[in-house]
């Protein structure tokens, strides 16, 4: 499976996983008519379609079928069906900054910090937990700009334009209360009865394995492909301070990790000395997440 898998993709295998996507969103909410989860669902379809498209965009994984199938899967273990609109907004909003961010044109990067700015703004009045995203733009900001302090500012700028619609909006529709959720930095509490968990322990190893193999290579790598790891991990750590603050139980939180662990994975799967070690792992990786899908739809 692994041999077929590395075939490089063309242009009708992105379609085909969307079409794959589709169903798996179609399926999960068939029984389900709200009109919240309905809306719910679209976004999500729409902002991991787009994660489809930034595979391109930061090309780590020489265009081959095998992080799509991994993005694909990881997609199926973690989405739930019912997933809150907060989650979906911000899949939608992080791939839209990826691809953003990843453009090969210099002048559509720098002119694009004030609708990211908007972007991030709009993430954090759906999911306020999600504020680690903007620290990740800070630091990209920071590494790759010739004028940081305008960049920021414009950053800064679009968030402050979002933030004015929202008070005025709001201040006409008598809205005059503070929710707490606005301000998600106190009450941080330890996770308890995380034993689903449990199931995705080996492929939490095999993605600490594949960065400790990436900086015990470091000095192979290409400069290219150095920066684009580099912000791949930052991406990821941003994502990750979101999981480990405020997940709980609420485990459609991984989803926000699907994208950068496929790419990981799928390189430290291409690198490892031995054919038979691919396919072990490859099948180890859908095998746990198999087990955790199904423990988490049978047992809650």
């Amino acid at each position: 499976m692994f041999r077929l898998l590395s075939k490089e993709s063309n242009i009708f295998s992105v379609p085909v996983y969307i079409g794959v996507l589709l169903l798996i969103v179609i399926g999960f909410n068939f029984l389900d008519y709200s009109r919240l989860d309905v809306i719910s669902a679209i976004i999500t379809f729409a902002g991991v379609a787009l994660g489809y498209f930034c595979f391109n965009a930061i090309a780590l994984n020489y265009q081959t079928h095998l992080p799509l199938f991994l993005y694909t899967a990881f997609i199926f273990a973690f989405y739930p069906g019912d997933l809150d609109i907060g989650i979906a907004v911000a899949l939608f909003t992080n791939s839209i900054i990826l691809l953003l961010l990843t453009n090969t044109e210099m002048s559509v990067r720098k002119n694009s910090y004030i609708l990211v700015g908007a972007i991030l703004a709009i993430n954090f009045i759906f999911l306020p937990t999600t504020w680690p995203m903007a620290i990740f733009v800070v630091f990209h900001i920071i590494g790759t700009s010739d004028r940081i302090g305008l960049h920021i500012f414009r950053l800064f700028f679009g968030a402050f334009l979002i933030a004015i619609s929202y008070f005025g909006i709001v201040y006409f529709l008598d809205y005059n209360s503070w929710n707490p959720a606005y301000f998600p930095f106190r009450n941080f509490k330890p996770s308890t009865d995380l034993q689903n968990l449990a199931w995705l322990i080996p492929v939490a190893l095999m993605l600490i394995h594949a960065v400790m193999d990436h900086f015990r290579n470091f000095n192979k790598k290409s400069p290219t492909s150095k920066f684009k790891y580099a912000f791949l991990l930052v991406f990821s750590i941003a994502q990750l301070i979101t999981i480990v603050l405020y997940m709980g139980k609420n485990y459609e939180y991984l989803l926000l990790l699907a994208l950068p662990s496929s790419i990981i994975l799928s390189r430290m799967l291409r690198f490892l000395p031995k054919y038979w070690m691919r396919e072990v792992g490859l099948w180890t990786i859908i095998l746990c997440l198999v087990i955790f899908k199904l423990t988490n739809f049978f047992f809650n």
